[in-house]
């Protein structure tokens, strides 16, 4: 009986010895389990020393990142992603004009205040915060950059055509758009070979912006998500502005985000383009080190305004929804705000970079050390943010296909302007 008493005893204490050395394991391979983390943006976010400097901090984590250039490539595909319930990132970006598309879907992304996003909501802009957050308090985004809007020009072409270039100089031939449309009569007759706008798409949004801010914020829809675009006088500003530089002669006939315009930005196609602040990435890397120095920054007509800006969200088919909740909260920390900025001009949507005197600091070399941090950032405390639709992206592709046609001599203004009127009618259901 002892004998058996004490094997029993041997046993029982084995059996323990075993889960609590499967436990110990099952913490460890927790703590310490590799895993890897996929990101998923559009265009330039200047996260690339980020993420080395995360999996430095993080030994455990890979980061992958998948990049597509193109916005109306990239969202369909997220959507197709998230009605399939699988093949998205771990932490995606999404643009703001299709942000209000995916908070009818907020049960496909984490709440991410359960990981402690809220005590992140000090940091940020009030209203960039507001967008990423619904009404009952569930945080679906958290908010990347805002687009501060400046223009920017070819100092050399500027020269050729017997135009200033020094930007404070530059800033004054245009304080309102008719003084831009007028600015552009005298490039055109110096006959540089080069267009002075690269494309009306990038006046219209600029335009439409700035319009808002004077029309309670609206454009296509009001704020019962009624559709306005034929009464809007935010979109009839943009619209005469956008089509006054076709009809004077002074735009490039080449499509925003084609090949050939990026091209643009290296081979002198065009001289000006409006640049809301993540545009600087796009430029730069389009122009390449050939046109370094030759790019510089000046004011908008028609002063501040914003255009686009961006957030990360966590999907929750993400398999690890914390470690991914983390991720997208280190991106959007104060101090990864800055880093994007310097990287690629993304102007931070925190209010403690935007008042950091470092920020406000940051010149730009390849703008001929343009003061970006002081051009930007001044005014992004006082942007107001404009009213962005569910339906807000389709119709404003459509707005855009219907100028484009009028640039490529298809159509007139005025049916340009029917069409576009027409279409929109149709994407609002």
């Amino acid at each position: 009986m002892r004998h058996s008493r004490l094997r029993a005893l041997a046993l029982l204490m084995a059996v323990f010895g075993v889960v609590a050395s499967a436990g110990c394991t099952e913490a460890i391979s927790a703590a310490d389990r590799k895993i890897t983390l996929t990101v998923d943006t559009f265009g330039k976010f200047g996260y690339d020393e980020l993420f080395k400097q995360y999996e430095k901090d993080h030994p455990n984590i890979t980061i992958k990142s998948r990049v597509v250039e193109n916005l109306d490539v990239y969202w369909p595909k997220l959507n197709v992603y998230l009605a399939a319930g699988s093949g998205a990132g771990d932490v995606v970006a999404m643009e703001e004009g299709v942000t209000p598309f995916y908070k009818g879907q907020s049960d496909s992304f984490v709440d991410l205040a359960r990981y402690g996003a809220n005590a992140m909501k000090a940091d940020f802009l009030p209203w960039k915060w507001a967008q990423g957050t619904l009404d009952n308090g569930k945080v679906v985004a958290l908010g990347t950059d805002i687009g501060g809007l400046a223009m920017c020009y070819r100092k050399d072409l500027f020269a050729k055509a017997g135009l200033p270039t020094d930007r404070d100089a530059v800033s004054k031939l245009w304080p309102t758009w008719e003084a831009f449309r007028q600015t552009g009569v005298r490039f055109k007759t110096a006959n540089t070979g080069a267009a002075f706008v690269d494309s009306p798409d990038q006046i219209l949004a600029a335009a439409l912006s700035q319009a808002a801010a004077a029309n309670d914020n609206v454009t296509y829809f009001d704020h019962d998500d009624k559709l306005i675009i034929e009464t809007s006088p935010a979109v009839k500003t943009a619209w005469a502005e956008a089509t006054g530089m076709v009809a004077s002669g002074l735009s490039s006939k080449i499509e925003t985000w084609t090949d050939a315009w990026h091209a643009g930005f290296r081979d002198g196609t065009f001289a000006t383009t409006a640049c809301p602040s993540w545009m600087l990435g796009i430029i730069q890397d389009g122009g390449g080190p050939q046109t370094k120095d030759k790019w510089d920054v000046a004011a908008i007509p028609g002063g501040g305004g914003n255009w686009g800006g961006s957030f990360l969200s966590v999907p929750v088919q993400s398999k690890h929804p914390r470690e991914a909740a983390e991720l997208a909260m280190f991106l959007t920390s104060p101090a990864s705000h800055v880093a994007a900025f310097k990287a690629v001009g993304a102007l931070p949507s925190d209010v403690k970079s935007l008042q950091d005197p470092n920020f406000l600091a940051i010149t730009n070399p390849y703008f001929g050390n343009a003061p970006v941090g002081k051009i930007f950032g001044e005014g992004a405390m006082k942007i107001q943010p404009m009213y962005v639709a569910v339906r807000h992206r389709p119709v404003a592709e459509t707005t855009q296909a219907a100028l484009d046609a009028y640039v490529a001599g298809k159509i007139t203004a005025d049916v340009a302007w029917q069409q576009a009127v027409a279409a929109a009618k149709r994407k609002a259901i």
